[in-house]
């Protein structure tokens, strides 16, 4: 069997030649290639895009890997064809900002947080643009904002020391929590359960069902004063919490006992930027941007490093998530970059 490269040497960032070579990957490479340190070794930026003026502060793909959406400093909203390679549409923010989107379980609905004005989180309609419905509460800016994989329930975190329990569905609150420091909350995978990070020193675990009555599990770990946790995400197997910092380290903590597995360092964080971390979709790596633009990739169960890779970023690369569905990934600084793997034999 010959080798065979989805790229050229120059890695051109050719429409046509994009869609010539996404073609090919989404029919094929899905089915026959699993990730393998070789396979994450071999990614490339297979296209850039400069849409926006600022720092893209979030993005989110939707469930079915056929789309990407970013929010931005710049108060825009940025839709992206995945399949296709090119921006759909933008839309716009200025009032209210906005930051930490989220796709719902509709394609075409998003809510995200407010970073002007206000701290109310905002339910959107991309097919109209109009507001579907607003969620009043917070009094600080919202830190954290997870959707249920499961039901129209979602939770947000914020530095008013609160986390709150909403269904899309009404504008209420459905479920009030007061903490003793700042949050960062997160879903599991199965929607049952979802974990606070308080004070960047505790994990308390809750069941859903039962929140109220306090946490079912609480992991005490060492204070770090050189950094605050900035994101927590469960693997998608349910295994493991990624916690990630706004410092030059972030861990992986055993999701049923809380004991440290693995804490990950040596990338380059000196202005103290918040870099989000991310499991792949197998959960057996751990990757992270840096301030430098280059992409480390670490074994989960291992914890050697297995990739450093060159996206050759302006800035800190603050966004950093693997499509779910299809083998592919994106980063982001102020430009949004798509990643492919390169196909040996």
């Amino acid at each position: 069997m010959k080798a065979v490269r989805l790229f050229p040497p120059s890695y051109s960032e050719d429409h046509q030649y994009y869609s010539r070579t996404r073609a090919c990957f989404l029919s094929a490479v899905e089915a026959i290639m699993k990730l393998t340190d070789n396979v994450l070794r071999s990614f490339r930026v297979a296209k850039v895009f400069r849409e926006n003026s600022d720092k893209i502060n979030c993005f989110d793909f939707s469930s079915n890997g056929e789309t990407i959406i970013s929010s931005s400093d710049d108060d825009s909203l940025v839709l992206y064809d995945c399949q296709e390679g090119k921006p759909k549409r933008t839309l716009y923010s200025k009032k209210y900002g906005v930051d930490l989107i989220r796709y719902t379980h509709a394609a075409n609905t998003v809510v995200y947080s407010s970073n002007k004005i206000d701290d109310t989180i905002r339910y959107l309609s991309l097919h109209d643009n109009k507001y579907i419905r607003y969620f009043p509460g917070h009094n600080k800016r919202v830190t954290s904002l997870s959707m249920s994989p499961v039901d129209d329930t979602f939770i947000s975190g914020s530095l008013d020391k609160t986390i709150r329990l909403w269904d899309l569905r009404s504008p209420n609150c459905q479920g009030l929590m007061h903490l003793q420091g700042k949050p960062v909350c997160s879903f599991d995978p199965e929607g049952l359960i979802f974990a606070a990070g308080i004070n960047s020193e505790m994990v308390k675990l809750y069941d859903l069902r039962s929140f109220d009555k306090g946490p079912f599990a609480t992991f005490k770990l060492q204070y770090d004063r050189t950094c605050e946790w900035t994101g927590l995400k469960f693997s998608n197997d349910g295994k493991l919490i990624l916690l990630s910092t706004n410092g030059g380290a972030l861990r992986v903590l055993d999701a049923f006992k809380g004991a440290i597995i693995h804490s990950f360092g040596g990338y380059n964080n000196n202005k103290c930027v918040a870099l989000e971390a991310s499991f792949t979709p197998d959960s057996q790596f751990v990757m992270i941007g840096s301030e430098d633009g280059k992409i480390h990739v670490w074994n989960a169960e291992s914890g050697m490093k297995v990739a450093l890779l060159d996206g050759k970023h302006t800035g800190p690369i603050t966004c950093l998530q693997f499509n779910p569905k299809f083998m592919t990934f994106a980063s982001a600084c102020s430009n949004m970059a798509f990643w492919l793997p390169t196909i040996d034999d």
